[in-house]
């Protein structure tokens, strides 16, 4: 333990952290910048504070705050002591509706203030895209804004007092008329009036530099005002008094399409006499599927408020008339503008990918200028790009002239970042020729410190040097932010990455074989650290279950970032570190769809497992379950099942097997089928009269050893549709999707199952037949992870693209037929794995089509396969479990049918909820025992039919 880290745990009674995992962990914002601390402090009240910055004051130790961590320019890390306010200053301490007002911590989440705000009718009006996880701290820090500024301004107009804590300890009440002013800082302004009041441009996305102007008596010397957009380099804030507005009764959604994003731009400014709530815009580079949005090639998302629905739309039917468009779209359904405000949302993430996959840069990432200058701005930033050899696609407010663009930068390289600076330098130039500002929402940092005096002169620059010296003159707070600034081209987070690809297992097709490229796909924008998720969203469970960043996916992309640099963890492939933190990843996928860059934790999991246990013991898991398909065909073979089963029924053998297998002791084993389903299928006689597409069924190990119903289900089901059903060749298939030995890190013997998998397959892929899968996370594993370990076999993807699951094969291959009408309720959780890489839109039309209602949760069971099973992850599982899957189904109308479709869901539902799950297969396969029957219209086929109902 160092001498810091004893003083700080004796002076503070917060959490110390000088561990490897701690630091790796805060080496990054969202930024393109890296600097290593030497500890984390999580302060659990403003005098923990002032102890903490006493401690550090004496052994000149700078000090970093950090909320969420979400900043884009650098300004959330450092190289000293970094304040983690997330752990504990997290609260809304008071709420005043009548006063309009809340008294909230630093690191409270936005959204937990919205929530709220909400019952009183009121909001907090600034809301940036990371609203789900960006602090109020760091909001104040940076002055965010987000969509709505141009109907309720910046941070900095909705704050009225701030409590803050200077460098040297002293405890300030910020407010007008120059309340908790420090000394020095009245006489320093009136003796610069002149140049406050003629040096800042006049705009309303105006955040470069410090808010002197604030302090003019004209302005009411509104010192909090002042201190907002100082990026931690001024004081410590500790608490906030910030104004709430009046959210409108009713909204709608008006998407206005133009042909360019030059056209959007030039209209923007046009619509805001309408007083919307917002204007935003974004182009069709940014849209992954534009099948949601009016015709054009960018959009403007125009907001507009009202006492009524009627009244929502009749101003949004105003602005439609009043712009000039190529389409347009007025939404009032909440839902419908939900899903139209994620894509917008979403943008920050999937600007860092170009549409050819190139990664793309900030840096540069929200630039402002006078509204009305936007289009000429546009235009000739693109001039700047194509000069430069650069690609970008600009989004962002475009009612308040600010541009968030990420761009292709070559930060791997010195030619590369040489002209990121030759770039940087030029635009500078070209934001101030139009009147603009560096900055619009994300702050200078260190990405645009540098090029202040551009903006503001040489002059104001020390002005600002000078008010920082003022509030802290020891430069102990964020030192190198703002004032004194490093170069913009220093600490880049790429610089210690291996410039070779690291030879790993998967092929990573998206990344270029390339693990590290795979790795930096994580921004960090951090929507894996949402506390709570709406509709069919999974990511990230085992961050929502323990709120710990290592547990979140961003927390492991920065350790697995670390490992590759070699610095802070040095353990490579050996790390304990990585290995701990990704213990609790349950392999769900979710980051795969939900991440908005695609970062996928689950194949990253397994991939450093494979190396991690190269050679070495593996813990018992990992044979008992990795390996579970082995085990089962060991027990058919010698039909020992009700042995097992009698075996496992016995307590005492029951508690020893799971001791021995790694087993969590709460788990119950399940039961194994006394007849398998290929034995059963060997035995039934076979159809007749069925003359349709033939397919063939799946057997996973599941369906196949555990839940055989379900296959004898599904053959019933699909053979009523007048499908022609198979099984894979031979008289005991074999075939495995390998899921068992990827998910625990068997890799090798991963590929060697899916290659004998493809040999007995080969017919089916010579005669292309289908390949009916009812296993979700079966499916997906045979649609990604088969292709991804076997990319120099073209058997792989020939196998993968053959895969449907039940719905898609009825779906495609019986579109005709109609599925027996139980209109009923149904509750129950979409399968992670289907979510994240099958999706279920026929799913959803062959429930519809059966009278099934509701709308099926999302999230994860919690089991995730082995996860759930293996000792110590128990509580983590049950969590997750109570997140969404439970209370659903506790919930659920009397009657609901109560649909999981994969094993481990029904498991978790038997074991935690007592609550018998069933897959729709024999949900309908009942109906039909059940005589349940709906003729069709003539030529009316079920995806029709199911649409009209």
């Amino acid at each position: 333990m160092t001498d810091l880290e004893a003083e700080l745990r004796a002076a503070v009674r917060g959490e110390v952290r000088f561990d490897t995992t701690a630091r790796a962990l805060t080496t990054m914002d969202a930024s393109n910048y890296r600097r290593v601390p030497l500890g984390v402090v999580a302060p659990r009240d403003a005098d923990d504070v002032v102890a903490a910055l006493g401690v550090c004051r004496e052994r000149g130790v700078p000090v970093v705050a950090r909320g969420g961590g979400t900043s884009i320019a650098g300004q959330a890390t450092g190289t000293g002591v970094v304040l983690d306010f997330t752990r504990h200053m997290n609260r809304v301490l008071a709420l005043d509706p009548g006063a309009r007002t809340a008294v909230v911590q630093p690191g409270l989440v936005l959204d937990r203030l919205q929530e709220a705000a909400a019952p009183h009718g009121l909001r907090f009006g600034p809301d940036p895209s990371t609203h789900s996880r960006c602090t109020l701290g760091g909001m104040i820090g940076n002055n965010s804004c987000g969509s709505h500024s141009v109907a309720w301004g910046t941070t900095a107009d909705n704050v009225r007092e701030l409590a803050v804590v200077t460098a040297r300890g002293r405890r300030l009440r910020l407010g007008p008329g120059w309340a908790g002013a420090p000394d020095g800082l009245r006489a320093l302004v009136e003796g610069e009036l002149a140049r406050l009041r003629t040096g800042f441009p006049e705009l309303p996305r105006r955040i470069s530099g410090y808010a002197l102007d604030a302090l003019l008596p004209e302005n009411g010397a509104e010192v909090a005002r002042s201190f907002c957009g100082s990026e931690g380099t001024l004081g410590v804030l500790t608490e906030a008094v910030v104004r709430l507005v009046e959210s409108p009764r009713a909204r709608a959604l008006a998407v206005l399409g133009y042909a360019d994003e030059s056209a959007a731009a030039e209209a923007a400014a046009g619509l805001l006499p309408y007083r919307p709530l917002t204007v935003e815009g974004m182009a069709a580079d940014l849209v992954p599927s534009p099948a949601a949005l009016p015709r054009g090639g960018a959009w403007l998302f125009v907001e507009a408020g009202g006492e009524s629905e009627a009244e929502a739309r009749a101003r949004a039917e105003a602005v439609r008339r009043a712009a000039d468009v190529v389409d347009a779209l007025v939404v009032t359904d909440p839902g419908g503008q939900r899903a139209l405000w994620r894509i917008r949302e979403d943008a920050s993430g999937t600007a860092t990918r170009m549409p050819d996959g190139t990664e793309a840069w900030p840096g540069w990432e929200d630039c402002a200028v006078p509204p009305a200058r936007l289009g000429a701005y546009l235009r000739d930033f693109r001039a700047l790009l194509t000069a430069h050899g650069l690609r970008g696609t600009p989004y962002g407010h475009f009612g308040d002239g600010c541009i968030h663009v990420r761009i292709d930068f070559d930060l791997l390289t010195g030619k590369g970042v040489a002209r990121f600076r030759a770039f940087s330098e030029e635009l500078a130039g070209l934001v101030v020729a139009h009147g603009g500002s560096l900055s619009g929402e994300h702050g200078d940092g260190q990405a645009r410190a540098e090029l202040l005096p551009r903006m503001y002169g040489a002059g104001t620059v020390a002005l600002f040097e000078r008010a920082k010296a003022v509030w802290d003159p020891d430069d102990l707070l964020n030192p190198g932010m703002l004032v004194r600034p490093h170069p913009l081209d220093a600490n880049l987070r790429f610089a210690p990455l291996p410039r070779r690809p690291v030879d790993v297992a998967f092929g990573y097709p998206a990344d270029g074989g390339d693990f590290a490229a795979a790795v930096r796909r994580c921004v960090g924008v951090a929507k894996c650290r949402t506390a709570t998720v709406g509709g069919p969203a999974v990511m990230c469970p085992s961050f929502r279950a323990t709120g710990e960043e290592e547990h979140s996916t961003r927390g492991r992309a920065r350790l697995l970032h670390e490992m590759l640099a070699g610095e802070v963890i040095t353990g490579g492939w050996r790390s304990t570190e990585v290995r701990d933190a990704l213990d609790l990843c349950l392999s769900c996928k979710g980051c795969r769809s939900d991440c908005p860059v695609g970062v996928d934790m689950a194949t990253y999991k397994a991939e450093f497992l494979h190396h991690h246990y190269a050679g070495r013991r593996r813990p018992a898991a990992h044979h008992s379950m990795g390996r579970l398909p082995e085990w089962l065909r060991a027990v058919d073979r010698t039909r020992t099942a009700p042995l097992v089963n009698a075996l496992a029924a016995v307590p005492p053998l029951a508690r020893l097997g799971k001791r021995l297998g790694g087993i969590a002791a709460e788990r119950e084993i399940p039961r194994l089928a006394p007849r398998t389903f290929s034995r059963w299928w060997r035995g039934r006689r076979p159809a007749a009269g069925a003359r349709g597409p033939a397919v063939v069924l799946w057997p996973d190990t599941f369906t196949e050893h555990l839940t055989p119903s379900v296959g004898r289900a599904a053959v019933r089901v699909l053979e009523a549709a007048g499908l022609r059903v198979t099984l894979p060749p031979g008289r005991r298939p074999r075939v495995c999707c390998g899921l068992t030995y990827v998910s625990t890190g068997q890799l090798d013997r991963a590929r060697a199952v899916m290659r004998r998998t493809l040999d007995l397959m080969a017919p089916v892929l010579e005669s292309g037949t289908p390949v009916v899968v009812l296993e979700p996370s079966c499916a997906a594993a045979l649609r990604t992870d088969l292709p991804e370990l076997l990319g120099d076999d073209p058997r792989a993807r020939r196998l993968a693209s053959r895969v449907l699951t039940f719905a898609e094969g009825l779906d495609r291959l019986a579109p005709g037929w109609i599925p027996p009408r139980l209109d009923r309720p149904a509750a129950g959780q979409t399968h992670c794995h289907q979510h994240a890489v099958l999706g279920d839109a026929a799913d959803r039309r062959l429930r519809a089509a059966a009278g099934l209602t509701g709308e099926l949760s999302g999230g994860c069971c919690g089991l995730a396969g082995n996860f759930g099973f293996e000792r110590g992850h128990y509580a983590v599982s049950a969590a997750c479990a109570e997140e969404q899957l439970l209370p659903a189904v506790r919930e659920a109308p009397e009657g609901a049918v109560i649909l999981a479709d994969g094993f481990s869901c029904r498991t978790q539902l038997e074991q935690l909820g007592g609550v018998r799950g069933r897959h729709l297969a024999e949900v309908l396969a009942q109906a039909l025992a059940d005589g349940t029957d709906a003729r069709p219209a003539p030529g009316e086929g079920w995806r029709d039919s199911g649409r009209t109902r």
